[in-house]
């Protein structure tokens, strides 16, 4: 995996790549022409006026509400239909499955710049060999990393068929090289705006930023956006020595446009079909906080035509739920991170060299922070909970320069979906539920043997289609 300066230099491109204000960008995709030119306008003086005041969420804020929405609509449209279907039938189906497949849309276009039907068209080469990949479970967590960096673990990739493997890496990497010939050709306004063009863009810039605002997390990525950490390839002024030391020059190789793509792969996929997946089944089992999300979701849309990046972020009853769903099945039980400077805390030498792992799942289920840890309790995420905590017993994304770049988009992702499905259906558990679940952990915790549920329209709701 990437270490050292090359980690430093990638992750100094993509953390604001996934910005806020990048996710915002996507929203542009699905406006006219002149709306868009006009919503590109108000968003430039908003996100001008943020910059001069240094307001970092509002800056962010106002700049990904342009593109990434509607390309996460799309799926959602589909992934609707699709719930639709099983709503009509009665019958009990695994709704992991549909998330899986509605989570694989979504990243095929953001990262990929395809568009693909999962769940109704298999047969689509990118699904096939998509489904190739996670089919995968031999020594899985290292061979994503062999599968997404081959030209960087050479020695270690024959641990995987050469045929399969060599099969695969020529499929998304002829793919990608495609694709970005044919946005290479192309006009500027005329690409589409989307994370592997995000990518392209940085390419060759000559704009820096410092290590020290890699923290998706806790959102110190933004304030150096602004105006902080980033120049224009001017040196530092003299003095600066500590700054010039972590600057990153922000050039991507295709190589890195190709393995980073294979990396939101994976983390938009398995993590973000499992946390839907998961809410769901929780929300299932609780049919008052069911009750209660969906009386927001109502009042969200007495007050909004529709659902965009900035107008979810009012759905706070909503967001808790998906965090408490991430509290009691957090994508990863344990964070690892290597030791690169001899450490001392609270005594304890930790030798540079050394790998450190974070139990997080243990933290999750302290009893010295969390009442009955076992219960699902959206309310330990109101504002006066969450501040009453140690920020660090709650790490579902990890934390610090390389806690989870991905974040903002697995969170804007989950709440579109679960937006859309608890506005139409209910959720309900049946004899084919299984209660507890049994779980399975790969590179990421998810159910062993799917969700059993069953789905019904809303009364109050009237199906447009």
């Amino acid at each position: 995996m990437l270490k050292g300066e090359q980690w430093k230099r990638v992750r100094s491109i993509l953390t604001p790549t996934f910005s806020a204000a990048k996710m915002k960008e996507i929203y542009t995709c699905g406006l006219s022409e002149r709306a868009y030119k006009t919503s590109r306008y108000q968003i430039g003086v908003a996100a001008f006026s943020a910059a001069i005041q240094f307001d970092s969420d509002v800056f962010v804020g106002t700049i990904l509400a342009l593109q990434m929405v509607p390309l996460i609509n799309t799926a959602t449209e589909t992934l609707v239909k699709n719930l639709k279907s099983h709503a009509e039938s009665g019958n009990s189906f695994n709704i992991h499955k549909c998330f899986g497949c509605f989570t694989m849309d979504v990243i095929a276009s953001v990262a990929f710049g395809t568009q693909v039907d999962s769940q109704n068209n298999p047969d689509d080469p990118f699904v096939h060999q998509a489904s190739k990949f996670f089919a995968f479970t031999f020594f899985r967590p290292v061979m994503i990393f062999f599968m997404a960096f081959p030209f960087l673990l050479q020695p270690l990739a024959g641990l995987l068929p050469n045929k399969s493997r060599d099969e695969m890496n020529s499929f998304f990497i002829k793919c990608i090289q495609k694709m970005i010939k044919q946005r290479d050709d192309l006009p500027p306004e005329q690409r589409r705006r989307d994370f592997l063009q995000l990518m392209l863009d940085v390419r060759a810039t000559n704009k820096h930023l410092s290590v020290e605002h890699f923290d998706v997390v806790n959102d110190a990525d933004e304030q150096d956006c602004t105006d902080q950490g980033m120049d224009n390839g001017q040196e530092n002024e003299p003095g600066h020595e500590s700054t010039k030391r972590t600057q990153q020059k922000r050039m991507m190789t295709e190589d890195e446009v190709v393995g980073q793509s294979f990396i939101f792969l994976l983390a938009g996929y398995e993590t973000s079909s499992n946390t839907l997946a998961f809410a769901c089944y929780l929300l299932a089992l609780h049919p008052e906080c069911q009750k209660k999300l969906q009386e927001e979701v109502d009042e969200f849309f007495s007050r909004h035509e529709t659902a965009d990046y900035n107008n979810v972020q009012e759905l706070k009853y909503l967001d808790m739920v998906i965090c408490e769903s991430l509290r009691l099945y957090p994508p990863a039980f344990r964070v690892a991170r290597d030791v690169d400077q001899d450490t001392v805390v609270n005594g304890q030498l930790l030798p540079k060299g050394s790998s450190l792992e974070i139990p997080a799942g243990f933290l999750h289920y302290d009893p010295e922070h969390w009442t009955e840890p076992e219960k699902f309790i959206p309310d330990r995420f109101t504002p006066e909970a969450k501040a009453s905590r140690h920020p660090f017993v709650y790490l579902p994304f990890g934390a610090g320069p390389r806690s989870c770049v991905g974040m903002r988009l697995a969170q804007l992702e989950i709440k579109m979906a679960l937006l859309h499905i608890f506005r139409r259906f209910n959720v309900v558990a049946c004899e084919d539920t299984e209660v507890p679940l049994e779980l399975k952990s790969h590179t990421t915790l998810g159910p062993k043997n799917g969700i059993l549920v069953k789905i019904t329209k809303r009364e109050n709701f009237e199906d447009e289609s």
